[in-house]
């Protein structure tokens, strides 16, 4: 095998494809990356035998000289290239498949090699589903609910982004709902042709955190297929495959209240503010703050014996009897910093009740934050 390549088209094939492997493997060779010089470009390709990254570079950035395939450290030659110059051809060449070359400039490595046999095969199955969405669409589905997914693994279920198809008012919508059982989001958006027939799948937290990194390199549509048990995404010359998580998503639409009458209308930027230097002197472990509202104003407040208190009242649009709620700060500040709009309306019901938060500018999103007992 030997090629040449731009060494920014290998960097930025290297950074698509090598955090997809797992730093501490029991199995040598899913630490490596498949290197691919066939006639119409080369590929790269690692796993982690739950998600595949394939990435193609075309003859426009490289030169084939001889086929061949090998695998090597997908982190070494992430390293290598990323401290290489700039603006130059890298030449990588193998003769015995022991050992993969690397020249650039004055710099020559020699990297160990396993055998290309031994790479795992990334299966092509019949995906039943297919359509296209913008990539802003799909960030925006995405960032807006997976800071929301779960981290206990005993809930599984909950790790990770429950993407199904929704008819509200007669109207189909593709939506992404995510909790940790502490707060909730849910997202739509207009139904995409060819999408209305998907079933409801689980798109893990790994896959979508990989997702995301791919899509900051692209503007474009991405084509998204599934099947029963796995999700495909591809675009540009990046394909993703992976595993969907295998349980069922619980009926979230029980832990969304309809009866929360009181209803605040406030500024988000101040909103943020305060909650983040009140919870300064809030404790490590509980984050706790108290929300007062009672005619216009909204007091926030937090005590700690071993540091003491703060507290901040602000202006508020409200009308309706006195209510006062505790919240855990940070999943407060984490559902703000998802709200582009300038104002944010929360509905309550009382202390003990789920609370409705929404953007005033996006009628699509919808958060619920659990109360806490302070």
């Amino acid at each position: 095998m030997k090629f040449s390549i731009d060494r920014s088209a290998l960097l930025t094939a290297l950074q698509h494809v090598h955090s997809v492997v797992e730093r501490r493997n029991t199995i040598p060779i899913l630490s490596n990356v498949l290197i691919e010089a066939k006639e119409d470009g080369v590929y790269l390709t690692a796993t982690d035998m739950d998600i595949a990254v394939i990435e193609k570079i075309g003859q426009e950035k490289s030169e084939v000289i001889q086929l061949g395939t090998i695998t090597t450290s997908a982190q070494m030659l992430y390293d290598i290239v990323r401290k290489l110059p700039e603006n130059i051809k890298v030449e990588l060449l193998s003769e015995k498949n022991d050992r993969l070359g690397i020249k650039a400039s004055s710099s020559s490595f020699a990297l160990n090699c396993l055998p290309a046999e031994d790479f795992p095969s990334i299966s092509q199955e019949d995906f039943k589903y297919s359509f296209s969405l913008s990539s802003n669409d799909l960030i925006r589905l995405i960032d807006k609910t997976s800071f929301a997914m779960s981290m206990e693994e005993t809930r599984y279920y909950l790790n990770g982004i429950y993407l199904h198809v929704v008819k509200e008012d007669s109207v189909e919508k593709l939506r992404t709902v995510s909790t940790d059982g502490h707060r909730l989001s849910r997202v739509d958006m207009n139904m995409p042709e060819g999408a209305n027939e998907i079933p409801g799948v689980i798109i893990p937290r790994k896959t979508i955190m990989e997702i995301r990194k791919l899509l900051e390199d692209h503007d474009d549509n991405i084509n998204l297929s599934l099947s029963d048990n796995k999700i495909k995404l591809s675009f540009d010359s990046v394909v993703l495959t992976s595993k969907l998580l295998d349980g069922t998503f619980p009926d979230y639409s029980r832990v969304i209240p309809e009866q929360n009458d009181r209803t605040v209308i406030i500024s988000n930027q101040l909103l943020s503010e305060a909650v983040d230097r009140v919870s300064t002197v809030s404790t490590d472990k509980t984050r706790a703050i108290k929300v007062n509202i009672h005619n216009s104003n909204l007091v926030i407040s937090a005590t700690n014996p071993d540091k003491g208190s703060a507290s901040e009242n602000l202006e508020v649009i409200y009308e309706g009897e006195e209510v006062e709620i505790g919240f855990n700060s940070k999943y407060v500040l984490d559902v703000a910093r998802q709200i582009k709009g300038s104002e944010v309306i929360i509905k309550l019901s009382d202390s003990v009740s789920p609370t409705l938060v929404y953007d005033k500018d996006d009628k699509d999103v919808l958060f619920v934050l659990m109360p806490m007992r302070v």
